[in-house]
């Protein structure tokens, strides 16, 4: 029999996975490869400074057979993780991504601004939702049940830590996923321009419902 498909805490063994799955879907939900000449900088950005600072909210999906085909990762507490981001995760990857001399021109450039800039985190408008979120599937796994199935397993571990609510950022024009998180009872959050960001809120009450 085919194991099935789990989700279940992350190992240091999933991070080329967890990598891996960043970039395939880091442009407005798709491969980021064909965009940007370096898009290793979406996961030094979105998705590996959460393993590194905070393994303990950063879960996987596992296809079965022990591979990470999807995960959810964040921090309960983003003022301070933005703070552990500047002293702690920039100086690992600095080199690898030194901040641009001048104003962005490139694709890449526009994410390496944002690596280098951990506070664009923290917004007044965002304080009553102090965690935030990332949540990524590789296509093949997207549909099927499984992103409910990563966002109620950490909502559940936010609310267990007494975190009242979370919040996240997506790219307006992706409307498949506004529709993903509108059905898990996210709502909007007005922030004062947001650039081509819309940021959704809902509390860690209901972990299985709808708010």
């Amino acid at each position: 029999m085919t194991p099935a498909p789990a989700v279940r805490p992350y190992r240091p063994e999933d991070h080329d996975a967890l990598h891996d799955i960043c970039v395939r879907t880091a442009h407005n939900g798709g491969d980021s490869r064909p965009v940007y000449t370096d898009p290793d900088i979406f996961p030094a950005t979105f998705a590996t400074p959460y393993a590194h600072l905070e393994p303990e909210l950063t879960f996987v999906l596992d296809d079965g057979r022990g591979q990470a085909v999807g995960y959810i990762l964040g921090t309960a507490d983003t003022a301070a993780f933005a703070r552990d981001f500047r002293e702690k995760w920039l100086p690992r990857v600095r080199d690898r991504f030194p901040p641009p001399l001048d104003p962005p021109t490139t694709p890449d450039e526009e994410i390496v601004r944002l690596l280098h800039h951990p506070d664009r985190m923290v917004l007044p408008e965002l304080a009553p939702y102090p965690a935030h979120l990332h949540i990524d599937l590789l296509p093949a796994w997207q549909g099927r049940g499984h992103g409910r199935t990563l966002m109620h397993t950490f909502l559940q571990a936010l609310h267990t830590r007494s975190v009242p609510a979370v919040h996240l950022s997506m790219v307006t024009t992706n409307t498949p996923a506004r529709a993903f998180y509108d059905r898990l009872g996210f709502h909007e959050i007005d922030v004062p321009n947001p650039g081509p960001v819309t940021y959704l809120g809902r509390t860690t009450s209901r972990p299985d419902g709808r708010g």
